[in-house]
């Protein structure tokens, strides 16, 4: 019931949302990932930002597409949770408190599940929504991640617009043209500062390419 659900929400309002609604011009599509277990990663500046990732993939691929989202900001009501982990098929990552670092579990726990599963993992390294069309510094969670699965394919993804549509703070929709930019994997490197800052890099030069437009 739960898959079928979740298939009607993309098929009647999800996607439609994004490929009608928003204008979406995609660049280098054919370098998504065909399956996994993958790792995509790319800027947050919006609440539709999952919703644009999700609908750059086939319908039949759903099941195996796992957005990593904060715990504490999806999970805080009952229809919330239930929409985020069975429509948006999300895994929740708890976010250590100021001041506090819990070490008595592993935040990638889930995720490492999932590479395990085969399943690909869309994943926002800044953390958090970012300043419209900024990109904040990455964090180390996707090279710990990579550490893990040497083999796994990290795709970076820029998405210009977004943060226009809706940015953060909002929740008033404001049609505009969203442009997609898909990259090759990042290669391996020795230490995970070195590839957390390759992944960024990575992200960035794909914002070079972005056209600059007219934003009314």
């Amino acid at each position: 019931m739960i898959r079928l659900l979740r298939l009607l929400f993309w098929i009647l309002i999800g996607r439609p949302l994004v490929l009608v609604v928003l204008g979406l011009n995609v660049r280098n599509g054919g370098g998504l990932p065909a399956k996994g277990p993958a790792i995509v990663v790319a800027n947050h500046n919006s609440h539709l930002d999952t919703f644009v990732l999700i609908s750059l993939f086939p319908l039949r691929q759903l099941g195996k597409l796992r957005p990593v989202a904060a715990a504490d900001y999806f999970l805080r009501t009952r229809p919330l949770a239930w929409f985020t982990l069975n429509i948006i098929n999300m895994i929740p990552i708890a976010r250590a408190e100021k001041g506090k670092i819990d070490r008595s579990a592993d935040p990638l726990l889930d995720c490492a599940k999932a590479l395990e599963a085969g399943e690909i993992l869309l994943v926002f390294p800044e953390g958090t929504r970012g300043d419209t069309e900024a990109i904040a510094k990455f964090k180390g969670g996707v090279a710990r991640l990579k550490e893990q699965f040497p083999d796994v394919p990290v795709i970076p993804i820029y998405m210009q617009g977004l943060g226009r549509v809706m940015p953060k703070g909002e929740f008033a929709l404001v049609p505009v043209v969203v442009d997609v930019f898909v990259g090759a994997p990042v290669p391996s490197s020795g230490s995970r500062p070195d590839f957390t800052r390759a992944m960024e890099q990575a992200v960035v030069a794909l914002k070079a390419q972005a056209p600059n437009r007219a934003w009314r």
